[in-house]
């Protein structure tokens, strides 16, 4: 069974060698020491979001701080292409269990889209920082807490990025140079799995830089929106021969791209 593992602050690791000293506080503390119930010499492994794994080993543990010694250290590079995943909102949380299995599965950011159709609605509420609402920002944070927790229990070093909040037709600025940008869209003629695969086929995979997949509300994408996509260069594609519901396309598409592009069956 793998190493259980604990995040430290952005950069935390960024000078830890073997042999130095690890300490865990505050809630991810509690965690290893009440809920995991974690003592001395027991390993378990720690990141801080940069893609540096310390596994180290406990040497002492109280319920608000516990103490490892690093043993190994290791640098994992960020995977490229980029995994994005723009998934419009949906109800009943079903756009929060899309980006939880996304992470699982190897997302390295997702955007929330607020798409014509979405029932869903971010916008509105009281002026807050950074010119988001309260209503955005209390709901972006919760999509950055899913992300955490997801990417926790995957034992990643890297959390998957939230970022900006999409909305309507201003879903076409995700196209860009070196981009593939995919919509999943169940009149599409192309083949996520052959578009995918002759995009990255020899040495073009080293001109793709990011690989996006767009999924649409319960009500789908509106015809503004993909004419606003497919002008900006996005490639409509079919996953398959059923409708899946908003909160298995992404997943389902990200599990594709990546057997695609080979990662899956190794841990490398």
């Amino acid at each position: 069974m793998s190493n259980p593992l604990f995040y430290l602050d952005a950069g935390s690791l960024a000078s830890t060698a073997p042999g130095d000293t690890v300490v865990l506080t505050g809630a991810e503390a509690r965690h290893a020491a009440q809920s995991m119930r974690l003592g001395p010499g027991e390993r378990l492994d720690v990141a801080d979001g940069s893609g540096r794994r310390v596994t180290a080993t406990v040497v002492a543990a109280a319920p608000d701080r516990l103490e490892a010694t690093a043993g190994s250290v290791t640098d994992e590079p960020a995977p490229r292409p980029e995994l994005v995943l723009v998934q419009a909102l949906a109800k009943g949380d079903r756009d929060l269990m899309a980006i939880q299995a996304g992470t699982e599965l190897g997302l390295d950011a997702v955007h929330p889209w607020q798409a014509e159709r979405s029932i869903v609605r971010w916008t509105g509420g009281k002026p807050g920082r950074g010119g988001r609402s309260d209503k955005t920002a209390k709901a972006l944070a919760k999509w950055e807490a899913a992300l955490l927790a997801a990417a926790k229990q995957a034992r990643r070093t890297r959390v998957p990025e939230a970022r900006e909040l999409l909305d309507g037709v201003g879903v076409a600025s995700v196209c860009g140079p070196r981009t593939l940008v995919l919509v999943l869209h169940e009149e599409a003629q192309a083949s996520l799995g052959e578009t995918v695969a002759a995009a990255v086929a020899g040495d073009a995979v080293h001109t793709v830089d990011r690989i996006v997949m767009v999924v649409g509300p319960e009500g789908g994408i509106g015809p503004a929106e993909l004419t606003a996509l497919t002008e900006a260069g996005a490639v409509p594609v079919l996953l398959g021969p059923h409708v899946l519901r908003s909160s298995t396309a992404g997943p389902a598409a990200t599990a594709v791209v990546q057997q695609l592009l080979g990662r899956f069956g190794s841990r490398s």
